[in-house]
């Protein structure tokens, strides 16, 4: 009897203390001390040290929240009293609502979370393995679950309440100990309708979220990675959409973060493929996302595709990203869209015809004709194929037309591809009246288009010196050149090589070599490929064979670095580049092939052309060395099979067209036929000298005064051509 009467006056007491504090807390009122507060346990305000403190803080206190008296009414019902950790916990909740952040904050710090976290670990690790066994236990724990989603609220506040105050490391440690606490008492995770009158599942989620986002403001970007992780390979049961965001954002923070993490360590979740970098681990998250968008899990987010498109033409995949626009449901992008998308990314891949095809759909009358980025685009792919030029200047006047009211910079981008297409057009010009009038217009534009942009464009003035140069207006095209030079800084190989061809063509090898030397010296290792295979064959011109042959050494040497570093035998982004260094060796076997076939070393030139067919079964220039070689040993037959070899992998090889007339010619054959191979070579390039003097010889051989005077002609065009010749092709 007299322990049932103490238990009912211990209710009572509870029930007037929570009547007093509720009173307070909804009517702003003072208690009339601290002696009218009763707690249960001996960690109650009762101690001299919090009473008048306490007493203080509730004087401030005006939440009105019903929610938040249910809350605390059945905290208190089911401990018989407020304990002290409790009360701070929800006078600082309501501090904080109110934005006294500071204030809130201190009465945060006044609870001692290394002493409670125990009682919460072990009261949801009991709650959460009596709903898995869903019996009964006599082991009462140490704290309601209420009392706990009060305390993990508090931690969780007092975090949120350090970020506001701009101490971001504080605010992720104390956001840390409420996600080490949860996954330590419940590795399984929570379950669904674990807490969920105390909104115990919202407090962990909005943690999990908070926590990456609190380092990576602070700075600490690994600690911020590991945390993204934990948040989506951890047990949480996050709702779909809340594990969509944190995917979305940790995948936006690998791409641009610029600190290289340390791969996942994910054998327990794949068998086939984990992530070796952030570029990989990123696009792997946003393949994931628009699976989920495929699925009709998530909302469409235009967003994902963009990051996932930088993601995908960083590492070089444009083809795996052409695979994900077709494979994206329709609705989620307009058809224009995406054809435009797709010609990119197979332009990218190299596919141009496949591109072409996609812009040629796009701009016809059934879509959009006047769609003015996919007119620049297929004016530019027409432009670098001379079998389109016609049409690329068809789509560069059609994109003149649609850039009424754009900017200067819009129109002289389309005036310069109507130049490039129009000089690529030339080259195709049956009579020299009709090439001369494309190559004239050709130039106008270019001019122009330099000019609408007060020649401060360096691509243009690339264009426009190229042109220059190939009309042999050589002192126009080394002012350009120099000032694209400047524009760039230096920065671009290409301007480089550009003008160290151009002083070759008006033979200053001295001083050509001088620029490339310069170029060596302001150019990273890996692009110094062309600059000293250029070197080698100034070298070559001013007849300095020793020195040519130790910088095709070195050369050699750089390319045999490149190769290891690279790692042909693997997948990676840098593809494109490992393509460009094996055509460049290529290149470079067939240039000493020469070197030692014109100085009658045949087993060294033999060597070559077989480490070059090691390189590449299939190459119309091996096939033409070769030839040469079997023509300076005077085995023409053989001869004539190589270079018929040639031009049967690239009919358009004009050396292999060349060389073929020469050998046919001393075979006796047929001076038509032997003209006819000449031709074709003009045909493709008028300004090949050698072609000239051959033709020239052939015409003279036939002795009248017509074909002499022809012979002539041809004499001296060949002269004014090797006179102001580079050593390379100028483009």
């Amino acid at each position: 009897m007299t322990r049932s009467r103490s238990e009912k006056g211990s209710r009572s007491r509870s029930s007037g203390s929570f009547g007093m504090i509720m009173n307070c807390l909804c009517s702003g009122e003072q208690l009339s001390g601290p002696d009218d507060l009763i707690f249960s346990d001996s960690e109650s305000l009762a101690t001299r040290d919090h009473k008048s403190e306490l007493s203080s803080r509730v004087a401030g206190v005006t939440d009105k929240s019903h929610t938040n008296i249910l809350e605390a009414e059945s905290s208190l019902r089911e401990t018989g009293g407020l304990n002290y950790e409790e009360a701070r916990a929800l006078l600082g909740r309501c501090e904080y609502r109110k934005g006294n952040i500071e204030l809130a904050l201190h009465v945060f710090e006044g609870i001692d979370i290394a002493a409670v976290t125990p009682k919460i670990k072990v009261t949801l690790a009991r709650a959460g393995e009596h709903r898995r066994r869903r019996s009964q236990s006599n082991d009462t724990p140490p704290m309601s679950v209420n009392a706990v989603s009060l305390l993990l609220e508090a931690i969780f506040l007092k975090a949120k309440s350090l970020q506001s105050l701009g101490r971001l490391e504080e605010a992720a440690r104390s956001c840390k100990v409420i996600l080490d606490t949860v996954e330590s008492s419940l590795p399984g995770g929570l379950p669904q309708s674990f807490g969920a009158d105390c909104k115990l599942h919202d407090i962990v989620s909005q943690s999990v979220e908070l926590l990456p986002e609190l380092w990576k403001f602070a700075g600490c970007q690994h600690e911020a990675i590991l945390s993204y992780r934990r948040s989506l390979l951890s047990h949480w049961n996050l709702a779909t959409q809340t594990i969509a965001k944190i995917q979305k954002e940790f995948a936006v923070f690998l791409l641009y973060c610029g600190d290289e993490a340390s791969p996942p360590n994910l054998r327990f979740q794949m068998d086939r493929f984990t992530p070796k970098s952030n570029l990989e681990e990123a696009i792997l998250l946003l393949m994931i996302l628009l699976r989920k968008v495929s699925l009709k899990r998530i909302e469409w987010d235009p967003s994902i595709l963009d990051h996932l498109s930088f993601a995908l033409s960083v590492s070089g995949n444009s083809r795996a990203l052409a695979t994900q626009f077709e494979e994206l449901l329709p609705g989620f992008i307009n058809p224009e869209d995406r054809f435009y998308r797709l010609a990119l990314c197979y332009y990218g891949a190299g596919e141009d015809s496949v591109a072409l095809n996609l812009l040629r759909k796009l701009l016809g009358n059934g879509m959009d004709p006047m769609c003015f980025p996919a007119l620049l685009m297929a004016s530019k792919i027409c432009g670098d194929n001379r079998c389109h030029a016609e049409e690329g200047v068809s789509f560069a006047l059609r994109s003149l037309e649609s850039a009424d009211g754009k900017c200067d910079k819009l129109k002289s981008t389309a005036t310069c591809l109507l130049g490039i297409s129009l000089s690529a057009h030339s080259k195709s010009a049956v009579g020299d009246s009709e090439r001369v009038t494309r190559q004239t217009k050709a130039l106008e534009a270019l001019k122009t288009a330099g000019q609408m942009t007060v020649m401060s464009d360096p691509i243009i003035l690339y264009h426009l010196s190229l042109e220059y140069a190939e009309q042999r207006n050589l002192d126009a095209v080394v002012d350009c050149a120099k000032q694209m030079l400047n524009l760039e800084g230096g920065s671009n190989v290409k301007g480089w090589l550009l003008l160290t061809r151009i002083l070759s063509a008006q033979r200053r090898f001295v001083d050509a070599e001088t620029i490339i030397d310069g170029a060596l010296d302001q150019t990273g290792k890996w692009d110094q490929g062309e600059l000293l295979r250029t070197k080698a064959k100034l070298q070559l011109a001013e007849g300095q064979i020793k020195r040519a042959i130790e910088t095709y050494t070195q050369l050699l040497a750089l390319l045999q670095v490149q190769k290891k570093s690279l790692g042909y035998g693997k997948r990676s982004f840098k593809s494109t580049r490992r393509h460009f260094d094996r055509n460049l060796e290529l290149e470079m076997w067939h240039d000493l092939a020469h070197v030692y076939i014109n100085l009658a070393q045949w087993s060294d030139a033999e060597i070559c052309l077989f480490k070059s067919k090691a390189i590449r079964t299939y190459s119309a220039t091996r096939c033409h060395a070769t030839g040469v070689l079997y023509e300076k040993k005077g085995l023409y037959k053989e001869g004539v099979k190589a270079f018929q070899e040639a031009l049967t992998i690239d009919p358009s090889h004009i050396p292999s067209l060349v060389s073929n007339a020469v050998v046919v010619n001393r075979l006796g054959n047929s001076e038509v036929v032997v003209k006819s191979f000449l031709m074709n070579a003009l045909s493709l390039d008028r300004m090949n000298h050698s072609a000239w003097y051959n033709l020239g010889l052939l015409y003279k051989s036939q002795g009248t005064l017509s074909s002499l005077s022809e012979a002539a002609e041809c004499f001296e065009a060949a002269v004014f051509l090797e006179e102001s010749a580079p050593v390379e092709p100028f483009r």
